[in-house]
């Protein structure tokens, strides 16, 4: 500020030179009153004084014009105009005594750097690797607030190790063929759940640890599923069995491996036939589950049919021992269920007198006594 006060103070005291004539009338060999008169361009008796520029006829020849804005800033000499864009003439303000303020400028800014880049909030959760340059490694960050040297001498790199990061195998519209243990083929897709465990093996230690983690995650998916057969696999039962065999496979290799990997468990999405033979597949599944529902009925009937057996074998064995109890009693017993049960089937009826005639068709008499109105309706 004091260096734009000097140079607004230089500004008005070339305008004040500038103004020795007064363009109104004043100026050498003439009074202040010259160019109230409103009469010709001399402003006044010795018509040396510039015109006054409020009346016509300035630009005439031999007449002197009053000075322009343009021209008293072009009269303070080389430095020309202020133009606010930093073009020519331009210059940083000033401090007291003449010296500069850019290196304050410099400093501030270097300060505002250190300040930004040398201060780190590591999170609950997270954990952050220290490098040189970007690229050897120099220590771990615990969390909290921590320091270290600005960008770029050292760089940190934070990552969220308690996120639980999904891996699909293998992807959309993608078909997978794993061969079980009975020589089948199985279309089959599968989700990895895993976290890093330790950041620093897990930058430094394998050169690509999500693809090693896939590979490894293929290879314990197809030797687990080559101890299982086509229909453990298929119908899920041995689902829980594979995932878990994959998961602790999967796990060992890693930690032999010193990945900073934690495979959190797998998850089975899909198992299906390969596409090429899906429609047969689906006849011969059809004909298994016909030939299960006919051996479950079977199997149905031949209960039934024992569950009777056994039932009537009991029940000889209880008259049987009735009979060696009375055998005249039990003998008569059995002889009129026997008959009840007989007699019961049969539409004739029998009576023992002398009075009656033996055989009565009561049925056949019941029937004509039905079809006797009928016919005497017609």
């Amino acid at each position: 500020m004091d260096g734009w006060r000097e140079r607004l103070g230089a500004g008005l005291k070339g305008l004040a030179m500038a103004g020795k004539n007064n363009p109104w009338g004043g100026g050498p060999g003439g009074d202040e009153s010259s160019g109230d008169d409103g009469g010709g361009g001399d402003g006044g008796a010795g018509g040396d004084g510039p015109r006054n520029p409020w009346l016509p006829g300035g630009s005439e020849p031999g007449k002197r014009r009053s000075a322009s804005i343009e021209d008293i800033f072009k009269s303070r000499g080389p430095e020309g105009p202020r133009r606010a864009g930093g073009g020519p003439g331009f210059r940083l303000p000033e401090r007291p005594g003449g010296k500069s303020w850019l290196p304050v400028l410099i400093a501030g800014t270097a300060l505002v750097w250190v300040a930004v880049t040398s201060v780190h909030f590591v999170q609950p959760g997270e954990q952050a690797v220290v490098t040189w340059f970007g690229g050897k490694y120099s220590h771990e960050l615990s969390s909290g607030t921590n320091f270290t040297a600005p960008w770029p001498i050292q760089q940190v790199e934070k990552e969220n190790v308690t996120q639980v990061r999904l891996e699909e195998v293998p992807g959309t519209k993608t078909e997978k063929l794993i061969l079980t243990g009975d020589q089948n083929l199985v279309d089959l897709s599968y989700l990895i759940r895993w976290n890093i465990s330790d950041l620093t093996l897990y930058k430094y230690q394998l050169s690509d640890p999500q693809n090693a983690l896939l590979e490894i995650g293929e290879a314990a998916m197809r030797a687990a599923v080559a101890r299982q057969k086509l229909d453990t696999v298929l119908t899920g039962a041995g689902r829980a069995e594979i995932e878990q065999d994959v998961r602790t496979a999967m796990q060992a290799r890693l930690d032999a491996y010193r990945s900073g990997i934690s495979v959190q468990g797998i998850e089975i999405n899909k198992v299906d036939p390969p596409s090429r033979v899906e429609e047969a597949f689906k006849d011969v599944s059809s004909a298994q589950q016909d030939a299960d529902a006919a051996i479950n009925r079977a199997r149905a009937v031949a209960q039934q049919v024992l569950a009777r057996a056994q039932g009537d074998a009991r029940e000889f064995d209880d008259i049987y021992a009735e009979y060696k109890l009375a055998p005249e009693v039990t003998r008569r017993r059995l002889y009129y269920e026997t008959m009840e049960q007989i007699l019961s089937k049969t539409d004739k009826t029998i009576v023992e007198s002398g009075n009656v005639t033996p055989y009565l068709p009561l049925p056949e008499l019941k029937r004509r006594a039905q079809a006797a109105p009928q016919q005497q309706g017609q």
